[in-house]
C-alpha cells in the first residue's frame, strides 16, 4: 500500500486520503475511504474503500471454497454471482465495525448431476467452515439460500 501527501494542510486534516493497494504480480487498485466516512474532495467515490474490499474478500473466499467443494462432489458450476452486503454497527465502545456480511450467491449448474437444496446447504456450510477469510474475522457471515438453478 502507498500514500503520498499532496497538499500543505495535513495538520488541518485537509488532505487526500486516496492511496494505492499494490499486490503480488504488480496489480494496483486505487483505494480511498468511503465518501460516507470522509467527504470529497478528501476521498474518491470511484476508488475501492476498505470496507468494500473486506466484504469482497469474504465473498470471494466463500465462492472459491464453494467451487472447489462442488467440483469435488461432481457438481458442474457454470456461473456464480454474489451481491454481498456488509452491515456496520457500533461495538460496546461505540466504535463502528462491520458486524455482519450477508452473501447472496446465485449459482447456475450444468451437466447431469445437479445438487439438491440439501446438497447446496451442506456445500455452503462446508465452504463457510473452510474459508480462510471467514475463519479470520469476528463479523457474522450469513449465506442467504435462495434455491438452485
Amino acid at each position: 500500500m502507498s500514500w503520498q501527501c499532496t497538499g500543505p494542510d495535513f495538520l488541518q486534516g485537509r488532505y487526500s486520503r486516496e492511496h494505492t493497494w499494490n499486490f503480488d504480480g504488480g496489480f494496483e487498485v486505487p483505494a480511498s475511504p468511503s465518501p460516507s466516512i470522509v467527504p470529497a474532495p478528501y476521498s474518491n467515490p470511484a476508488c475501492v474503500d476498505p470496507e468494500e474490499a473486506f466484504v469482497a474478500a469474504i465473498a470471494s473466499c466463500h465462492m472459491l471454497t464453494y467451487l472447489y467443494l462442488a467440483g469435488r462432489q461432481g457438481f458442474q458450476v457454470d456461473s456464480y454471482q454474489d451481491e454481498a452486503i456488509g452491515s456496520m454497527a457500533k461495538n460496546e465502545l461505540g466504535v463502528p465495525w462491520i458486524s455482519s456480511v450477508v452473501l447472496n450467491p446465485q449459482i447456475v449448474y450444468g451437466g447431469e448431476n445437479r445438487p439438491t437444496p440439501a446438497d447446496e446447504e451442506r456445500l455452503h456450510d462446508l465452504a463457510h467452515a473452510q474459508c480462510f477469510i471467514a475463519n479470520s474475522v469476528k463479523s457474522k457471515v450469513v449465506v442467504q439460500r435462495t434455491g438452485h438453478h
